[in-house]
């Protein structure tokens, strides 16, 4: 079996029964989404391009749900992207829609769960067996030396995955501590209730990725 099999889900993937009746239950009501398991967003230039991993929670049931891609679709993405962009992370232009030629450079971009959850919210269980995928992912990356968690959820479920302690590693904005033998990298999820409630601003979310641009140049 190879790391990338291992790393991705079936589009059928039974291991959590409520979001494989939840996806079922979309299918029938929009049969032309994507209504499967996410996968990881991928740079042209394959795995050993990669230095930079970027975990979310969970595909918007609008947007990565309906697209297939991590972040399309949604307000989520329009940050995101265009923040990946003008730190030189990705090239092209972001029009929401998986053909728009968009392409990552050095980076990768997944999920820490990889179904849609109903009103976006994984439960603990559904976390925990989707890091089966997610610990592979990390570790077919050979020269991954960041990761940015996006939010507490997926920034626990990394550090998890690298092996380490939550109570050593606890979440904070703009945090970066060394775990795993990479660097973890942490900010609060780029959503629209985050924006919108001034949780988080686009300066905050740019100066992550600075801090990031910097670090790698090293």
């Amino acid at each position: 079996m190879t790391a990338l099999s291992r790393s991705e889900p079936g589009r059928d993937c039974p291991l959590c029964p409520r979001l494989h009746d939840f996806i079922a239950e979309w299918r029938q009501r929009e049969p032309s989404w994507f209504n499967a398991p996410v996968p990881t967003f991928l740079p042209p230039d394959g795995d050993d391009a990669v230095r930079l991993l970027i975990v979310g929670l969970a595909p918007g049931l609008r947007g990565a749900n309906r697209t297939g891609r991590p972040f399309t679709g949604d307000y989520a993405g329009d940050l995101l992207y265009s923040t990946l962009i003008s730190h030189g992370f990705a090239r092209g232009e972001f029009k929401a829609r998986p053909d728009d030629g968009l392409e990552l450079v050095g980076t990768a971009i997944t999920n820490a769960v990889r179904c849609v959850p109903p009103e976006n919210k994984p439960v603990g269980a559904e976390i925990a067996t989707c890091r089966t995928f997610l610990v592979p992912t990390i570790a077919q990356f050979p020269n991954l030396r960041a990761v940015l968690a996006l939010g507490s959820i997926a920034h626990q479920s990394t550090v998890r995955a690298l092996g380490a302690r939550i109570a050593a590693y606890p979440f904070k904005h703009g945090g970066q501590l060394p775990a795993g033998g990479i660097t973890l990298f942490s900010s609060y999820h780029c959503s629209r209730y985050n924006t919108n409630t001034g949780v988080l601003t686009e300066a905050m979310f740019v100066s992550v990725f600075s801090e990031i641009a910097a670090f790698l140049q090293k």
